[in-house]
Protein backbone atom coordinates (compact mmCIF):
# COMPACT_ATOMS: atom_id res chain seq x y z
CA UNK A 1 0.00 0.00 0.00
CA UNK A 2 0.79 3.79 -0.94
CA UNK A 3 0.27 6.42 1.24
CA UNK A 4 1.20 10.32 1.13
CA UNK A 5 1.18 11.75 4.55
CA UNK A 6 0.96 15.72 5.39
CA UNK A 7 2.73 17.59 7.76
CA UNK A 8 1.32 20.80 9.16
CA UNK A 9 3.86 22.56 6.56
CA UNK A 10 1.56 20.57 3.66
CA UNK A 11 4.85 18.64 3.15
CA UNK A 12 3.96 15.52 1.59
CA UNK A 13 5.71 12.39 2.75
CA UNK A 14 6.07 9.03 0.57
CA UNK A 15 5.26 6.01 2.35
CA UNK A 16 5.39 1.99 1.11
CA UNK A 17 3.33 -0.55 3.55
CA UNK A 18 4.48 -3.57 2.46
CA UNK A 19 2.27 -6.39 4.02
CA UNK A 20 0.45 -4.55 6.31
CA UNK A 21 -0.97 -7.33 8.60
CA UNK A 22 2.42 -8.78 9.30
CA UNK A 23 2.98 -9.45 13.10
CA UNK A 24 5.94 -7.11 13.27
CA UNK A 25 6.29 -3.84 12.33
CA UNK A 26 9.53 -2.18 11.14
CA UNK A 27 9.86 0.87 10.06
CA UNK A 28 12.68 1.62 7.71
CA UNK A 29 14.84 5.43 7.31
CA UNK A 30 17.01 5.40 4.52
CA UNK A 31 20.08 6.83 3.77
CA UNK A 32 21.15 10.12 2.16
CA UNK A 33 20.98 10.40 -0.78
CA UNK A 34 19.12 7.31 -1.45
CA UNK A 35 15.18 6.66 -1.10
CA UNK A 36 13.28 3.80 0.38
CA UNK A 37 13.59 2.12 -2.61
CA UNK A 38 17.29 1.22 -1.28
CA UNK A 39 15.94 -1.15 1.12
CA UNK A 40 14.49 -3.17 -1.82
CA UNK A 41 16.27 -7.07 -0.54
CA UNK A 42 14.71 -6.31 3.06
CA UNK A 43 11.28 -5.65 1.43
CA UNK A 44 11.77 -8.91 -1.23
CA UNK A 45 12.41 -10.95 2.02
CA UNK A 46 11.02 -9.66 5.44
CA UNK A 47 7.29 -9.39 4.36
CA UNK A 48 7.55 -13.26 3.37
CA UNK A 49 8.43 -13.85 6.74
CA UNK A 50 5.96 -12.01 8.15
CA UNK A 51 7.15 -8.53 9.06
CA UNK A 52 5.45 -5.62 8.14
CA UNK A 53 7.80 -3.48 6.29
CA UNK A 54 7.21 0.44 6.11
CA UNK A 55 9.74 2.61 3.89
CA UNK A 56 9.20 6.50 4.00
CA UNK A 57 11.10 8.61 1.66
CA UNK A 58 11.84 11.84 3.96
CA UNK A 59 11.53 15.03 2.50
CA UNK A 60 13.20 16.17 -0.62
CA UNK A 61 14.21 12.40 -1.90
CA UNK A 62 12.61 9.88 -3.18
CA UNK A 63 8.73 10.60 -3.75
CA UNK A 64 8.16 12.98 -1.17
CA UNK A 65 7.74 16.61 -1.59
CA UNK A 66 11.24 18.61 -1.87
CA UNK A 67 10.63 22.07 -0.22
CA UNK A 68 13.53 24.24 -0.12
CA UNK A 69 13.70 24.10 3.85
CA UNK A 70 13.55 21.54 6.94
CA UNK A 71 16.87 19.45 5.98
CA UNK A 72 18.12 19.23 10.00
CA UNK A 73 17.51 16.45 12.09
CA UNK A 74 14.90 18.00 14.18
CA UNK A 75 12.88 18.47 11.12
CA UNK A 76 13.37 15.16 9.70
CA UNK A 77 12.25 13.54 13.08
CA UNK A 78 9.18 15.62 12.93
CA UNK A 79 8.20 14.15 9.85
CA UNK A 80 8.71 10.65 10.68
CA UNK A 81 6.53 11.24 13.78
CA UNK A 82 3.87 12.17 11.36
CA UNK A 83 3.92 9.07 9.65
CA UNK A 84 3.98 6.99 12.81
CA UNK A 85 0.65 9.33 13.96
CA UNK A 86 -1.04 8.49 10.97
CA UNK A 87 -0.61 5.34 10.67
CA UNK A 88 -0.98 4.81 14.43
CA UNK A 89 1.93 2.83 14.71
CA UNK A 90 2.87 1.60 18.28
CA UNK A 91 5.14 -1.85 19.09
CA UNK A 92 7.37 -1.22 15.92
CA UNK A 93 11.07 -1.16 15.43
CA UNK A 94 12.59 1.77 13.77
CA UNK A 95 15.57 1.26 11.92
CA UNK A 96 17.67 3.87 9.91
CA UNK A 97 20.92 3.57 7.73
CA UNK A 98 23.31 6.50 7.50
CA UNK A 99 21.94 9.72 8.04
CA UNK A 100 18.84 8.11 8.29
CA UNK A 101 20.03 6.14 11.33
CA UNK A 102 21.09 9.69 12.94
CA UNK A 103 17.33 10.63 12.20
CA UNK A 104 16.13 8.04 13.98
CA UNK A 105 18.32 8.78 17.01
CA UNK A 106 17.22 11.93 17.29
CA UNK A 107 13.30 10.55 16.61
CA UNK A 108 14.12 8.57 20.22
CA UNK A 109 15.40 11.60 21.88
CA UNK A 110 13.13 14.38 20.42
CA UNK A 111 9.94 12.36 20.95
CA UNK A 112 11.04 10.30 23.34
CA UNK A 113 10.73 6.67 21.51
CA UNK A 114 6.98 6.84 20.79
CA UNK A 115 5.72 3.89 20.30
CA UNK A 116 9.38 2.92 19.52
CA UNK A 117 10.23 -1.26 21.25
CA UNK A 118 12.96 -1.68 19.73
CA UNK A 119 15.79 0.67 17.75
CA UNK A 120 18.10 -0.94 14.39
CA UNK A 121 21.22 1.35 13.45
CA UNK A 122 22.82 0.75 9.98
CA UNK A 123 26.05 2.34 9.03
CA UNK A 124 24.56 5.03 11.18
CA UNK A 125 26.08 8.74 11.01
CA UNK A 126 26.53 8.91 14.67
CA UNK A 127 27.54 10.30 16.66
CA UNK A 128 28.98 12.45 14.56
CA UNK A 129 30.24 11.40 10.77
CA UNK A 130 32.56 14.55 10.75
CA UNK A 131 35.68 14.72 12.88
CA UNK A 132 35.09 16.93 16.03
CA UNK A 133 37.58 18.29 19.07
CA UNK A 134 37.93 14.82 21.19
CA UNK A 135 36.20 12.78 18.51
CA UNK A 136 38.67 12.31 15.84
CA UNK A 137 36.41 9.45 14.51
CA UNK A 138 34.75 11.04 11.02
CA UNK A 139 35.53 12.39 7.61
CA UNK A 140 36.96 15.84 7.82
CA UNK A 141 34.41 18.62 7.39
CA UNK A 142 36.70 19.85 4.38
CA UNK A 143 35.64 16.03 2.63
CA UNK A 144 31.88 16.67 3.15
CA UNK A 145 32.31 20.52 2.27
CA UNK A 146 33.99 19.09 -1.35
CA UNK A 147 30.84 17.16 -1.36
CA UNK A 148 28.15 19.57 -1.21
CA UNK A 149 30.05 21.72 -3.69
CA UNK A 150 30.49 19.51 -6.05
CA UNK A 151 26.02 18.66 -5.80
CA UNK A 152 25.66 22.04 -6.34
CA UNK A 153 27.78 22.54 -9.29
CA UNK A 154 27.67 18.69 -11.14
CA UNK A 155 25.20 16.72 -9.32
CA UNK A 156 25.51 13.68 -11.42
CA UNK A 157 28.97 13.59 -11.35
CA UNK A 158 28.98 13.44 -7.81
CA UNK A 159 26.75 10.93 -7.99
CA UNK A 160 29.27 9.04 -9.62
CA UNK A 161 31.96 9.97 -7.55
CA UNK A 162 30.29 9.00 -4.25
CA UNK A 163 28.58 5.56 -5.46
CA UNK A 164 32.30 3.55 -5.11
CA UNK A 165 32.83 4.81 -1.77
CA UNK A 166 29.33 3.05 -0.66
CA UNK A 167 30.76 -0.40 -1.36
CA UNK A 168 33.14 -2.46 -0.13
CA UNK A 169 33.98 -4.45 -3.28
CA UNK A 170 34.69 -2.83 -7.01
CA UNK A 171 31.09 -1.91 -7.83
CA UNK A 172 29.72 -3.39 -11.38
CA UNK A 173 27.59 -0.71 -13.94
CA UNK A 174 24.68 -2.17 -12.94
CA UNK A 175 25.03 -1.31 -9.44
CA UNK A 176 26.45 2.36 -10.05
CA UNK A 177 23.98 2.83 -12.27
CA UNK A 178 20.81 1.47 -9.72
CA UNK A 179 23.03 4.05 -6.97
CA UNK A 180 23.07 6.94 -9.47
CA UNK A 181 19.07 6.52 -10.37
CA UNK A 182 17.72 6.56 -6.43
CA UNK A 183 20.47 9.22 -5.76
CA UNK A 184 18.91 11.53 -8.89
CA UNK A 185 15.47 11.25 -7.51
CA UNK A 186 16.24 14.17 -5.16
CA UNK A 187 16.21 17.48 -5.01
CA UNK A 188 19.45 19.33 -5.15
CA UNK A 189 18.99 21.57 -2.72
CA UNK A 190 18.05 18.80 -0.39
CA UNK A 191 20.93 16.33 -1.17
CA UNK A 192 23.28 19.46 -0.23
CA UNK A 193 21.55 20.80 2.67
CA UNK A 194 21.55 17.25 4.37
CA UNK A 195 24.98 16.73 3.35
CA UNK A 196 25.50 20.75 5.66
CA UNK A 197 23.27 18.80 8.59
CA UNK A 198 25.19 15.26 8.86
CA UNK A 199 28.57 17.68 8.34
CA UNK A 200 28.05 20.24 11.15
CA UNK A 201 25.24 18.19 13.53
CA UNK A 202 26.21 15.78 15.96
CA UNK A 203 24.23 13.42 18.86
CA UNK A 204 26.68 12.57 21.58
CA UNK A 205 23.65 13.61 24.11
CA UNK A 206 21.31 11.71 22.15
CA UNK A 207 23.04 8.63 22.29
CA UNK A 208 23.07 8.64 26.21
CA UNK A 209 19.15 8.96 26.37
CA UNK A 210 18.52 6.09 24.31
CA UNK A 211 16.26 3.24 26.21
CA UNK A 212 15.47 0.51 24.30
CA UNK A 213 17.22 -1.98 23.00
CA UNK A 214 19.19 -1.37 19.95
CA UNK A 215 21.27 -3.72 17.14
CA UNK A 216 23.95 -1.89 15.67
CA UNK A 217 24.95 -3.11 12.26
CA UNK A 218 28.55 -1.47 10.67
CA UNK A 219 30.54 -3.10 7.67
CA UNK A 220 33.84 -3.02 9.26
CA UNK A 221 35.23 -1.34 5.47
CA UNK A 222 32.51 1.33 5.73
CA UNK A 223 34.22 4.83 4.31
CA UNK A 224 31.04 6.91 4.75
CA UNK A 225 30.78 6.55 8.35
CA UNK A 226 33.85 4.95 9.71
CA UNK A 227 33.55 1.58 11.92
CA UNK A 228 34.59 3.25 15.18
CA UNK A 229 31.83 5.68 15.41
CA UNK A 230 29.55 2.13 15.53
CA UNK A 231 32.01 0.78 18.44
CA UNK A 232 31.43 4.80 19.90
CA UNK A 233 27.45 4.19 19.27
CA UNK A 234 27.96 0.48 21.27
CA UNK A 235 29.97 2.69 24.47
CA UNK A 236 27.50 5.10 24.71
CA UNK A 237 23.36 3.43 24.25
CA UNK A 238 22.94 1.50 26.89
CA UNK A 239 21.74 -2.63 25.99
CA UNK A 240 22.97 -1.98 22.81
CA UNK A 241 24.55 -5.04 20.32
CA UNK A 242 27.38 -4.39 17.89
CA UNK A 243 27.44 -6.56 15.24
CA UNK A 244 29.97 -5.94 12.64
CA UNK A 245 29.77 -6.92 8.81
CA UNK A 246 33.38 -8.50 7.83
CA UNK A 247 32.39 -8.19 3.79
CA UNK A 248 30.83 -5.08 3.30
CA UNK A 249 31.23 -1.34 3.47
CA UNK A 250 28.53 1.30 3.99
CA UNK A 251 25.65 -0.67 1.98
CA UNK A 252 25.73 -3.58 4.26
CA UNK A 253 21.65 -4.30 3.48
CA UNK A 254 23.00 -4.62 -0.03
CA UNK A 255 26.16 -6.48 -0.01
CA UNK A 256 26.08 -9.24 2.77
CA UNK A 257 21.60 -9.26 2.62
CA UNK A 258 21.64 -12.72 3.89
CA UNK A 259 23.57 -11.55 6.71
CA UNK A 260 21.30 -8.61 7.34
CA UNK A 261 18.29 -9.85 7.34
CA UNK A 262 18.69 -12.66 9.71
CA UNK A 263 20.68 -10.90 12.13
CA UNK A 264 17.06 -8.06 11.86
CA UNK A 265 15.31 -10.97 12.21
CA UNK A 266 16.85 -12.37 15.06
CA UNK A 267 16.63 -8.97 16.82
CA UNK A 268 13.25 -8.26 16.42
CA UNK A 269 11.77 -11.90 17.20
CA UNK A 270 8.80 -13.41 15.62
Amino acid sequence: MEYYVRTEEDVKIYVHDVNPSGKKTILFIHGWPLSHRAYEYQFNKLPASGYRCIGMDTRGFGNSSKPYTGYTYNRIADDIRNVVNALKLNNFVLGGHSMGGAAAIRYMTRYKGYGVTKLALFGAAAPSLTMRPGFPYGQTKEAVTQIIEGTLKDRPQMLRDVAPLFFYKPIAQPQSDWFFQLGFEAAGWATAKCAMTFRDEALFNDLEMIRVPTLILHGIHDKVCYYPLAEVMHQMIANSTLVPFENSGHSLFYEEQDKFNNELMQFIGR
